[in-house]
């Protein structure tokens, strides 16, 4: 299943559909349940930037705020912030991110730069630096100030569901799977009214499953299975399931009965990040890039090959 579709960012649009484009995240944090505190330094995440970068990524997500499951919000530190207790403070966050925006771009300057926030004020110094999307995890649930800010630069949008906080995603009730399904279609809706109400316009926004985001275990594999019936909401989708847990979970039978471990998750990573180019995502989000590239292509072609018109070898 293939959606062709334009994605307008703040300078400039992507083509959707003809192929995948891939992701690469890099997260400037010092607690990342992925790769927490490798990058926190400016030149280290610079330079992990440029290598995604080489590898073949089409856009660059950076992160300066874990929303790791379990992670505990920290109002001593990040004070309220639209009824909920930040994590990381706005400032605190801006001093990881923006030096490394800024070195990337000064490097190279036509990189597509996402910024992985829920904040406002941090959306709002990202895109004044050149980012040219911003990729908020609530879905502009958790700082009232984003909608307006995102339609004020006219920036790039992923908009996720987020099922409560990540103190909480444990914790979830278990759904049935219409009953998931319903649950993420309704929160992507209402993120895409409040986006209309603030001015923003439809070709701006990506849509988020948000695997992993409030959902259990097991929840993650029905919204991959039925993840093409979200694309009735009328917006390309984005798939981030690289590294995720339920992936080490599934893999526990071989790891002696634990979770796997995050560096034996990646060819888990590749096998869920295929299934979901092939049930309509097209962009997905991964840490290790070039296998992502490679094994995107496998299954464009495989996309490709399911058209009418597809024939030969190209």
């Amino acid at each position: 299943m293939r959606t062709f579709a334009n994605w307008r960012l703040r300078t400039r649009t992507l083509e959707l559909g003809r192929r995948t484009l891939v992701m690469g995240v890099v997260n400037i944090t010092p607690d990342s349940f992925s790769d927490g505190g490798s990058f926190l330094d400016t030149e280290a995440a610079v330079v992990r930037c440029m290598q995604c970068l080489d590898e073949g990524a089409d856009i660059l997500d950076l992160g300066a705020e874990s929303t790791r499951p379990g992670s505990r919000a920290g109002g001593q530190s990040g004070g309220q912030l639209g009824g909920i207790d930040a994590l990381v403070s706005a400032s605190e966050e801006q001093a990881r991110l923006l030096p490394v925006l800024e070195g990337v771009l000064k490097a190279l300057p036509h990189a597509v730069l996402s910024v992985d926030t829920y904040k406002a004020a941090t959306a709002r110094a990202a895109l004044l630096a050149g980012a040219e999307t911003v990729n908020d995890v609530s879905g502009f649930t958790w700082d009232p100030g984003m909608a307006q800010v995102c339609a004020e630069f006219a920036a790039g949008l992923v908009l996720s569901h987020t099922r409560g906080r990540p103190e909480d995603w444990r914790a979830q009730p278990q759904l049935a799977p219409d009953a998931l399904l319903a649950e993420v279609r309704d929160g992507l809706a209402a993120s895409l009214t409040a986006a209309q109400a603030a001015g923003i316009a439809q070709e701006q926004i990506v849509l988020d499953p948000g695997y992993g985001f409030g959902k259990r275990l097991s929840e993650n594999y029905v919204l991959l299975n039925r993840q093409a019936e979200l694309l009735s909401l009328g917006r390309p989708l984005l798939a981030g399931l690289s590294r995720k847990s339920f992936l080490g979970h599934t893999l526990a039978p071989l790891f002696d009965g634990q979770d796997a471990p995050l560096g034996e998750r990646e060819n888990a990573s590749l096998a869920a990040m295929t299934a979901a180019i092939l049930h309509g995502a097209s962009i997905v989000r991964v840490h290790q890039v070039r296998p992502a590239v490679e094994a995107a292509r496998i299954a464009d072609a495989i996309l490709a090959a399911s058209s009418p018109t597809a024939s030969g070898d190209r």
